[in-house]
């Protein structure tokens, strides 16, 4: 059976696209068959990605490894619901399958959520996004988890009603600023004892760079830079590669050997 990866987080603006968008082409690049499929029916922003790589591949003469990009069926016969049988079609052939949910509570996106194998939720590296995650007191106290955070518990419950394995939580710190400063500490502490208390891993990963807005509209990725004649990386491009490799290093995936 294929790994899943969900990438979900009910607030926009986090990073989900392009967290899902290197770690898929990242394990298509190390040889692993992978799927792609996008929930948000409305923005589609990892499924026009994928479209722009495919696009400018063909318009290039380019040959880079590429997630199959799935769909969801507009309609589905006996009653079966359309992630259900878009799973059902993308299973048999891959290694993984990447699902990107909306910024938004929806029906697939929870269904999704209880398919996880690995679950990353991006956060920027603010409590306003971490309010998803855990209620806070003025004083800077976590109350309890909050309505993202309760999703995830129901999701675990109803796995272990289905007899499927536990679910691997990890929550990506994007956006985190260069300096130690005194909001990143306090989100890092707050992180780190809600972690203990809900289950999830905290890591690190993307810093706010101009690379990743342009390399959007031709579907490229950090690790396509060398396959398009980029023989001179910047230092910020270098950092980049390495926050991707860490990422791909912590999820710590079944049967991956990081190798770029």
């Amino acid at each position: 059976m294929a790994h899943i990866i969900v990438v979900g987080n009910e607030k926009g603006g986090s990073g989900k696209s392009t967290t899902s968008m290197h770690v898929a082409t990242a394990l298509a690049r190390m040889g692993h068959r992978v799927a792609a499929l996008d929930l948000d029916i409305r923005q589609r922003s990892f499924g026009r990605y994928l479209e722009n790589r495919i696009h400018h591949c063909v318009k290039a003469g380019l040959d880079l490894p590429t997630p199959t990009l799935g769909d969801l069926p507009a309609q589905s016969p006996n009653d079966t619901d359309p992630l259900s049988q878009a799973m059902a079609q993308l299973d048999p052939d891959h290694d993984f399958i990447v699902i990107d949910c909306p910024g938004s509570h929806t029906r697939l996106a929870q269904m999704a959520h209880m398919l996880a194998d690995t679950l990353v939720t991006p956060m920027n590296d603010s409590f306003i996004d971490f309010d998803l995650l855990a209620r806070m007191s003025p004083e800077g106290k976590v109350l309890g988890p909050s309505i993202y955070a309760e999703m995830v518990w129901g999701a675990r419950q109803g796995r272990q009603a289905a007899g499927a394995g536990p679910i691997d939580w990890v929550v990506l710190r994007n956006r985190l600023g260069t300096q130690a400063m005194h909001n990143k500490r306090k989100v890092g502490t707050a992180l780190t004892q809600l972690s203990k208390r809900i289950g999830f891993r905290v890591a690190p990963g993307f810093a706010e760079r101009v690379i990743f807005r342009e390399l959007f509209p031709r579907g490229l990725t950090l690790l396509d830079l060398r396959d398009i004649g980029t023989e001179q990386l910047s230092m910020s491009n270098i950092a980049a590669r390495q926050e991707l490799r860490d990422l791909v290093a912590t999820l710590n995936l079944p049967g991956v050997k990081i190798d770029f």
